[in-house]
């Protein structure tokens, strides 16, 4: 027996809601970042308490006049950039942390 126009028409209107139905719900899906993030906390308390104790190492040494080699000749008062830099960098990764 022959199909009506009605019935396929609403065949076709259905696969068409089915189609957009699946686009939509691809676009609603938040994109997961791979991989596990556990590693970020420790990374950024050792980086920031890295830098805090490079900080406090130079300004004991100088105070004190106690000279190390690299650290006081070489780096001078580039030690301060390097401490505050690197309690930046452990600012910016504890943005990654969920």
């Amino acid at each position: 027996m022959p199909e009506s126009k009605v019935r396929k028409a609403a065949v076709e209107k259905k696969k068409l809601a089915d189609r957009s139905a699946t686009t939509e719900a691809e676009k609603h899906n938040p994109v997961v970042a791979p991989g596990s993030r556990a590693w970020v906390v420790p990374t950024f308390i050792t980086v920031g308490l890295l830098g805090v104790l490079w900080l406090v190492v130079f300004y004991i040494t100088s105070a004190v006049n106690i000279f190390i080699p690299f650290f006081s000749d070489t780096l001078g008062s580039w030690n301060v950039l390097i401490g505050m830099g690197l309690m930046a960098a452990s600012f910016a990764l504890a943005t990654l942390w969920k």
